[in-house]
């Protein structure tokens, strides 16, 4: 029996020992896939690699253009991360050209939505606030500093309903709430949901915020998302209303949120993603992802982009494996292809 062609995935960052031990064990069916492994992450070994061996996938997160481009066999690219929206304009201008589908990953979906879920729990609870001042030596200030808002009874609007908010409804389905859920397509839900929910569409953004007072912001970056969340927005969750956004900063409008929170129009926020992701350090040598002091704000809970952790998990990995199998056996759709017109 003849042996199959050689399937090469170029890997464009250097992968442990133990992870590259797990993509080859999860690919032991599929014994014609090569993992190519570079020495050191500069683009020049890259090119190399891809004059020498030809790749039919590319695993990563930022190609260059001329990477791309050298890569004449590339069929299908895929980045391990849920964020393409830096890929998009690249892919876009290829795409007049060649065909290279690309798919993005959601191996960190559970850890995401967990963060989550802890955000509004830390937020709703005050227990930054709490712990500060149990380390400050100051025991039990109760009540009267820091109460906390109770969860139950409250009305939970998740904007989009991708692989995170669908797991945060899971997490938060044994608290005594009512469920609201914004979606761009519901045709596309395929699995029941975990409870009961109020069903929205983006042209009923505004009647979606009115019903619900606790948001839990878990979209894409696209255009049809940036600066979705106004000031406007904000203020139809309430000044009960408290906010977690897992999404991307500029999902929501960047003075609009700080403004709202400092002058308290809603009760609080807790802010996974940022603004400004190479922040210059200033006077102090301090560094602050945005151009608002959002650290000097009572009502929020501030976390670095790191949803996504643990980052070694191996389990977060399955999904390349099996878009890598579905490769390997000759199947043309994809988990998780990003259509490249859309933005996501």
């Amino acid at each position: 029996m003849n042996a199959k062609p050689p399937i090469n995935v170029l890997c464009i960052w250097q992968p442990s020992e133990l992870l590259k031990q797990y993509l080859c064990n999860g690919l032991r069916d599929y014994p014609q896939v090569n993992f190519l492994i570079p020495e050191d992450t500069s683009n020049e070994t890259f090119l190399r690699l891809v004059k020498e061996h030809d790749p039919e996938i590319i695993m990563g997160w930022r190609p260059t253009k001329e990477l791309l481009e050298a890569a004449k066999n590339l069929k299908l690219f895929i980045n391990p991360g849920a964020g393409i929206q830096h890929l998009i304009p690249l892919f876009r201008e290829l795409s007049k050209e060649r065909v290279i589908t690309l798919v993005n990953g959601h191996g960190n979906s559970y850890f995401t939505a967990q963060h989550a879920v802890a955000l509004l729990l830390a937020l709703s609870n005050k227990i930054i606030s709490h712990h500060n001042w149990m380390v400050q030596g100051l025991w039990r200030r109760g009540d009267a500093h820091a109460t906390s808002i109770p969860v139950r009874d409250r009305k939970i609007g998740l904007l989009g309903y991708g692989a995170v908010n669908q797991k945060v409804h899971k997490l938060m389905s044994g608290f005594d709430v009512e469920f609201s859920i914004l979606r761009r397509e519901w045709s596309k839900q395929e699995e029941t949901l975990p409870t009961s929910a109020n069903k929205y569409t983006i042209d009923e953004l505004h009647q979606f915020l009115k019903e619900v007072d606790i948001l839990i912001v878990a979209v894409p970056l696209t255009e049809k998302t940036e600066g979705l969340i106004g000031k406007d927005e904000l203020k139809l969750l309430g000044k009960d209303g408290l906010l977690v956004n897992m999404g991307r900063g500029s999902v929501i409008d960047e003075e609009s949120l700080f403004t709202t929170l400092a002058e308290k129009t809603i009760a609080g926020a807790a802010i996974d993603v940022w603004y400004n992701y190479q922040p210059e350090p200033n006077s102090k040598g301090l560094k602050y992802p945005s151009s608002y002091p959002f650290h000097t704000l009572e009502n929020v809970v501030l976390s670095p982009h790191r949803g996504a952790s643990p980052m070694n998990d191996l389990r977060r990995w399955d999904e390349q494996i099996e878009i890598i199998s579905q490769f390997a056996r000759g199947e043309n759709q994809y988990l998780n292809t990003v259509n490249i017109s859309e933005g996501y």
